[in-house]
């Protein structure tokens, strides 16, 4: 079943934000690959290199270095706050700063929280950071397919309001 299929049903998942590295061509083109796909799907996106604003663009702009940087942390907040998911991109050796913050508050806003790694490298051997795991809920996408498969879970689950992975249910105090 196509997820476009899927969604007209469900008005829950519309809009998401891609978060991710965005500084060399490379990784842009990634970007806008991984935001065809979503937009084929039926999703709308918000991709901060299109959508956004690049500080080196801005620093053109402004004379105030400080005005530049507050316009993208506002605008990128603002655009956090209403979008439904968080696609975050964790490739490279360790995951773009920008984009861990950015999927921070996004959970921190209760929006739902995806990963997306096509890289096999890893600072911790071969694991990803556990905040970064939890924040995910563990659904990081190796492929395309794998990311198609996990949305399609997510818009027909019905229980969207499961915010802490079920391993961290169990854990309530610390052990010394």
């Amino acid at each position: 079943m196509a997820i476009e299929v899927v969604l007209p049903r469900l008005n829950s998942y519309k809009k998401i934000y891609i978060a991710g590295p965005l500084f060399s061509q490379a990784e842009k083109e990634f970007n806008e690959r991984i935001d065809k796909h979503l937009r084929d799907w039926g999703f709308e996106t918000f991709l901060p290199q299109r959508d956004g604003y690049l500080l080196a663009d801005l620093m053109a702009q402004f004379s105030d270095k400080q005005e530049a940087i507050d316009t993208i942390f506002y605008k990128d907040i603002e655009e956090i706050k209403g979008c439904d998911i968080v696609l975050f991109v964790l490739d490279g050796r360790v995951p773009d700063e920008g984009a861990c913050v950015e999927v921070g508050l996004a959970y921190a806003y209760e929006k739902e929280c995806i990963g997306f790694k096509s890289d096999s490298r890893s600072l911790m051997g071969d694991m990803d950071n556990p905040l970064l795991v939890g924040v995910l809920k563990g659904r990081i996408a190796k492929s395309i397919s794998e990311l198609e498969k996990i949305f399609k879970d997510l818009v027909t689950s019905q229980s969207f309001d499961s915010r802490i992975p079920a391993q961290c249910h169990s854990h309530t105090s610390h052990e010394s």
